[in-house]
């Protein structure tokens, strides 16, 4: 093939002939996102019902939470429908939009851990400053709305901190990857279960050197920036939690203990991806190859929902508010 115009859809070859077996990974995989979109949602509801939860921490988890249904949501209904093709086959355009979800929820992801690690960074280290620091225009809100000045003022703030974030997750995946919408494609069969920007990309019928420019780029400023700002917030969380009390330290750690786990498995996702797509070891099965990239979009939007709902204090009461306590 010549051009890209003759390319009008991708074939996705790593489904293969699964026979009977389509059926049962059709229900693994429809239970598996069900119950992805009803635990995600169930703590968005739990922190918009009980006010005591509309603290910037909360909201920003919220946001993480609708992140997470979004990136699942642009991996497994491609994943169902496949499953019953006997072509598996995919356009130009659902591949460039399944792309452009997921690699904007990826740096959304991060920064949005940056932000809740900022967040908890000042309310330990810097408490006294904290509703200054977390605060904007504070006349109009003062005067009209006395009683829940702290509330507004310190939302509003995180409204558009979350706003910024997405903002600049979508910018990062224009400038990084908007070059892959001109290619042109001398092959279509791409060996996955997805639209990988990647294999998209070895399609192509000549690679320049952007390719590699525009991916070290977008992992610099959609994971070594925000992760490094995470470092650097626990490191200071952890200077401050060695000079205080037990009791502060036992609150300090409650508190941080699931952003910890969770940025941890995005690292470990991290490197899974990269060793899979950058040392392709030809001794490792192939279903081990279509695992590996997606092991973030499998154990990470379960595990968001569960490590915030069960481990932070606040959280877990008004889950039980919510459910046992309802009139």
């Amino acid at each position: 093939m010549e051009n890209s115009s003759e390319i009008v859809s991708f074939v996705l070859s790593a489904y293969g002939n699964v026979g009977d077996l389509k059926y049962l990974y059709f229900i693994i995989i429809l239970v598996w996102y069900v119950s992805i979109c009803v635990a995600n949602t169930f703590l968005i509801v739990v922190i918009r019902v009980d006010r005591r939860l509309h603290e910037p921490m909360y909201i920003l988890l919220c946001n993480l939470c609708m992140n997470e249904i979004n990136a699942s949501t642009s991996l497994y209904p491609l994943l169902l429908s496949q499953m019953f093709s006997d072509n598996h086959e995919v356009t130009r355009v659902w591949c460039f939009l399944q792309m452009c979800s997921l690699y904007t929820g990826a740096p959304a992801e991060f920064w949005s851990l940056a932000a809740m690690a900022y967040d908890r960074y000042i309310s330990i280290c810097h408490p006294l400053r904290y509703n200054v620091i977390m605060n904007t225009d504070r006349v109009y809100i003062s005067i009209c709305h006395p009683l829940r000045y702290n509330v507004i003022m310190k939302t509003e703030r995180v409204f558009l901190l979350i706003l910024l974030v997405w903002l600049y997750s979508f910018l990062s995946f224009i400038f990084s990857f908007s070059f892959i919408f001109s290619l042109k494609f001398c092959e279509n069969i791409i060996h996955n279960t997805y639209c990988d920007h990647q294999l998209i990309i070895r399609l192509s019928c000549s690679v320049s050197i952007q390719s590699f420019i525009s991916d070290i780029s977008f992992a610099t400023v959609s994971v070594f920036i925000p992760f490094s700002l995470i470092l650097a917030s626990y490191m200071k969380i952890l200077t401050v939690c060695l000079k205080t009390s037990k009791e502060n330290k036992q609150k300090a750690v409650t508190t941080c203990t699931p952003q910890i786990i969770s940025v941890s498995n995005l690292f470990v996702g991290c490197i899974f991806y990269f060793i899979d797509f950058r040392f392709v070891v030809s001794q490792v099965p192939d279903e081990v190859h279509i695992i590996l990239p997606m092991y973030v979009l499998i154990f990470q939007p379960m595990l968001t929902p569960f490590m915030y709902g069960f481990n932070l204090p606040k959280i877990r009461q008004s889950y039980q508010r919510f459910l046992f306590k309802r009139k």
